[in-house]
């Protein structure tokens, strides 16, 4: 039996567990800090409720056009966000992405596991480029 990799990122903020919820749930702002590898976020849609959707078109350094989008299967408001994670150029891979807030003093730690990614070179491509996503959150909520 093959296990699917997975990858499970960290990050303390320095804004409450709401804050950080809002970033991830609000189009307005996923615009302003989710653009992972340089890449710039030109189109947000977020449903941010069970069986809600999302679509998230991002432009690369090189002019291509990427979207991702899922649907959200947990939503916790300030402490928990689960969600299916497929991009458009490869509708059959779909993986899982949860993330969690957690309390941490006047911040919030966050943790941020991708699941169910369909070889090493996905999941380290997803890595690279969540942490990228998760230093533009951390400049953001700044």
């Amino acid at each position: 039996m093959s296990t699917q990799p997975s990858l499970t990122l960290q990050r303390r903020l320095n804004a409450a567990p709401a804050k950080v919820f809002r970033a991830w749930t609000e189009p307005a702002q996923i615009l302003r800090w989710m653009h992972p590898n340089d890449n710039q976020m030109i189109h947000a849609e977020v449903e941010a409720c069970v069986e809600g959707r999302f679509q998230l078109v991002m432009r690369g350094v090189d002019g291509a056009e990427h979207a991702v989008s899922g649907r959200y299967l947990e939503v916790v408001p300030d402490a928990k966000l689960v969600f299916t994670w497929t991009w458009r150029s490869t509708p059959e891979r779909e993986s899982l992405v949860t993330v969690t807030l957690r309390p941490d003093g006047d911040g919030t730690l966050l943790t941020l596991t991708h699941e169910q990614l369909v070889g090493e070179a996905a999941r380290d491509a997803h890595a690279a480029g969540w942490t990228s996503a998760l230093d533009g959150l951390e400049r953001y909520l700044v």
